[in-house]
């Protein structure tokens, strides 16, 4: 099987798998147990802390350590947006579930919420962004990098505006950590999410970071875990084990673009047709967003895998559903139109030889559907 689908999942690393595999067996008990085993894990657990924080330029007391990418995003926003009892908060209309969800449920419990569309590129125009601001603006969450076309939103641009305004924050970076460089400093970030799976490490863990400066409430009273950020025994082999990961990544960070690049470069080159669309600006390289005119991109996405490619429609979180892509109809696409996505992704492990077997795939789809011959 070729692999194509890296934004949705990778596998973990031989570095991360190590330091799971030896975490676990001598660090396994509980974090919040007094004996000296208990802190012995609490002293692995915080030089994971220090790590994640190092590689966002951030302070180690704002990271929280999670389930995945989704609780990072549920919880970061909830716990920042209930220190108001109302309000009004902005998004985009091409989020992550996790994040459409989260806004979702808080318009229900009374806040006010704008959803804002893409232009045709993929992107936030600032200026739509800053006419959306209200006085009772309290917090706005855009995510970093699209999971569906790989597209990069003008962060420290929104983040300098909002700052400037004392408006919280957030942004969902789990496509992003660990193939760009975040510093939460520089972007005036107040909250970021990141998760390990999406970089070779173990799936089942995330992280939350939230300035120190900000004041957030506890969703659950009573949690103790985590400084009272959520429940349940800390996964400490997990979280070292993503640590480890995210280092690794983070050292890979220059060469893997230029490979991802070249890659992507390639693929789009020979792709080139009347028919064939790749969808918005270049953001993060190993994301790209194909059309094929006229094809349902859960067609092309099954018989590229009768041929042994495995490539997505869109997130892993919705896929299931058969929607259109939200990301192509917040760019105004047509609903027939978001349906003819499908989503490579590259990694670590990408051959070109792996790239000119998915064009050819590519090719003949375009051929027995008998859509004009590239």
């Amino acid at each position: 099987m070729i692999y194509l689908d890296y934004a949705a999942s990778t596998p973990i690393s031989d570095i991360a798998l190590h330091a799971y595999t030896q975490s676990a067996k001598q660090f396994f008990a509980n974090t919040e147990s007094a004996h000296d085993a208990g802190t012995d894990a609490t002293h692995l657990l915080e030089n994971a802390r220090r790590s994640i924080a190092s590689l966002l330029n951030g302070d180690p007391n704002g990271i929280y350590f999670t389930s995945g990418g989704t609780e990072a995003n549920v919880l970061a926003i909830q716990s920042m947006v209930k220190t108001f009892s109302q309000g009004h908060i902005i998004t985009s209309s091409a989020e992550h579930s996790s994040v459409l969800n989260t806004f979702s449920q808080l318009e229900r419990e009374g806040y006010y919420v704008t959803y804002l569309p893409y232009n045709e590129s993929g992107q936030i125009p600032l200026e739509s962004l800053i006419k959306a601001i209200r006085p009772d603006t309290i917090l706005v969450s855009i995510t970093f990098g699209n999971s569906e076309i790989g597209t990069l939103q003008p962060i420290k641009k929104i983040g300098k505006e909002l700052a400037k305004r004392r408006i919280l924050f957030h942004t969902d970076a789990v496509q992003a950590f660990g193939k760009v460089e975040i510093d939460v400093n520089e972007l005036y970030l107040s909250a970021v999410s990141v998760s390990s799976h999406k970089l070779h490490g173990p799936k089942g863990v995330g992280a939350c970071y939230i300035s120190p400066s900000i004041s957030w409430k506890q969703i659950l009273p009573g949690t103790v875990h985590e400084n009272g950020f959520r429940p349940g025994t800390v996964n400490v082999p997990g979280i070292f084990s993503f640590a480890a990961a995210a280092e690794d990544a983070i050292n890979r960070l220059n060469a893997e673009q230029k490979k991802f690049t070249n890659l992507r470069a390639h693929l789009v080159n020979e792709l080139a047709h009347p028919n064939i669309v790749i969808e918005g600006e270049q953001g993060l390289p190993h994301i790209i967003g194909i059309r094929i005119k006229g094809l349902e991109g859960q067609y092309v996405m099954l018989e590229l895998n009768r041929k042994g490619i495995a490539v997505s429609t869109g997130s892993a979180c919705s896929v299931g559903q058969h929607q259109p892509s939200k990301t192509l109809r917040a760019m105004g696409r047509t609903s027939d139109e978001a349906r003819e996505l499908v989503r490579i992704s590259l990694g670590r492990d990408t051959t070109m030889q792996e790239i000119e077997k998915a064009v050819d795939g590519f090719k003949e789809i375009l051929t027995r559907c008998s859509v004009t011959k590239i």
